[in-house]
């Protein structure tokens, strides 16, 4: 019989991580994966789309640099190319993490994995048993019950990331959360005609309500056709393209694509994972669990993105596999999980942490709000930003930094230091006292 300290079954963000962290506490590990190291983030998502983010962006600029006094002729755009530099970072990337196995005696096991019982792990039929186990498994687009959502043409991100549609001129997308929006970047950068469509009242729902209003207005202003409130009654297809058929507010309406994204959310992939005689406790595929990340059955732990309530972030799940870790082997947590900070790279970049006003309101809270923008700062206007700010929400008895919304560039680096300052419960007055370089675009946080 094969014995470890610890399986992992999923080599994503939040299993290769947890791999690592129990080797460097000298226990024996190894990892379960069926597909390639890295998991949804690696191979279908966070790199591949901001690796076509970054060409994207290079060609929009290539082709719209007249204001800077720089005329590039005759610009195009070689997307097959493209998604074969995606390719090549991927598996850079991949070749590093294992890399990592192997430097920390790591034990990678290429197959599918099946939870027999407690500790017990059948991989492609070759048992393997272990004192812990942890599931990160991740999860998979879901797909809504659209009619003709199954037709040829209508895709996935992960079907996307990989090339399919990879040439469209029309690009249509339901969903405007975070994936949305991202590939309407993209694709709208390499001349595409995109067109979202959104079933609630706002872009990017879960975000401060300016910051979808805001993007809105900048997505249209490139051309791109933003519909909100619009319910997806079918999906046809008749002469060589595809018809999303969908109605707002009272009326009928229909659009034209060659490539239709659907990014409607994400459901856990959790199917097959446990034998037929293991009765393992699950709500709608989700696993729940406590606050250090233990089932309900002893010696099981999860996290990432098939946890029942969790946050569908990489850092989250990577966050949450060291404090797994070292709950399992007897130590304290040791990352601080009550602020997860979120970004979307969309241009100008997107970053929130903590609450937002409305949000704070809600919990019957008394906030004060400091609003910059970014049309004041220096480096923000060098770059060219549009439409930027930060938001920095205060609790208004105490004065304590309960969140922050920012909407500018390098949004996404910045968004690090305000999620230290929420988390160690800093006030107006303390970071009034910080002084930012110039210039830059931090300058915005300056009180």
């Amino acid at each position: 019989m094969n014995g470890f300290d610890l399986i992992v079954i999923g080599g994503g963000p939040g299993g290769y991580v947890a791999a690592l962290e129990a080797a460097k506490l000298g226990k024996t590990v190894a990892v379960v994966e069926r597909d390639a190291v890295g998991g949804t983030c690696l191979n279908r998502g966070c790199i591949p789309t901001k690796a076509l983010l970054r060409a994207s962006r290079v060609f929009r600029e290539a082709t719209c640099s007249e204001e800077l006094g720089i005329h590039v002729q005759n610009a195009s755009c070689d997307r097959a190319a493209m998604y074969a530099h995606v390719q090549k970072v991927m598996a850079q990337l991949r070749s590093g993490i294992e890399l990592l196995f192997q430097k920390g005696n790591i034990t990678l096991l290429h197959g599918s994995a099946q939870i027999e019982a407690p500790g017990r792990v059948l991989v492609d039929g070759t048992p393997y048993e272990a004192q812990n186990l942890l599931i990160a498994t991740g999860s998979l687009p879901a797909m809504p019950p659209i009619p003709g959502i199954h037709l040829p043409g209508v895709v996935t991100s992960d079907q996307l990331l990989q090339g399919d549609g990879v040439d469209c001129k029309r690009l249509a997308i339901i969903g405007g959360g975070v994936i949305g929006v991202e590939f309407a970047q993209i694709y709208s950068d390499l001349g595409c005609a995109v067109t979202i469509l959104e079933a609630l009242p706002r872009l990017l729902p879960t975000m401060d309500r300016e910051i979808s209003q805001n993007l809105s207005m900048i997505l249209k202003k490139r051309g791109v056709s933003v519909y909100t409130g619009a319910s997806v009654q079918e999906i046809a297809s008749g002469d060589g393209e595809l018809l999303c058929r969908f109605s707002q507010k009272g009326s009928d309406l229909e659009t034209a694509a060659d490539c239709l994204l659907v990014c409607t959310g994400r459901r856990p992939n959790t199917e097959g994972l446990f034998a037929a005689s293991f009765d393992f406790p699950m709500e709608r595929g989700y696993i729940p669990v406590d606050e250090q990340y233990r089932t309900q059955i002893p010696g099981v732990y999860a996290v990432g993105d098939v946890v029942s309530g969790g946050i569908q972030l990489a850092h989250a799940a990577e966050a949450e596999a060291k404090n797994a870790v070292h709950a399992m082997f007897g130590g304290a947590p040791v990352k601080n999980v009550s602020a997860i900070p979120a970004c979307i790279f969309t241009e100008p970049e997107i970053a929130s942490v903590g609450l937002t006003a409305d949000a704070a309101k809600a919990e019957g809270r008394k906030v004060t709000v400091r609003k910059s923008l970014t049309s004041a700062n220096g480096k923000a206007v060098v770059e060219g930003a549009e439409r930027g700010f930060a938001k920095l929400v205060f609790d208004a008895d105490t004065d304590v930094l309960l969140g922050a919304q920012l909407m500018c560039p390098h949004a996404s680096e910045m968004i690090g230091g305000l999620t230290a300052s929420v988390n160690a419960g800093l006030t107006a007055e303390q970071l009034s006292q910080t002084i930012f370089p110039h210039p830059t675009v931090s300058e915005i946080l300056s009180l």
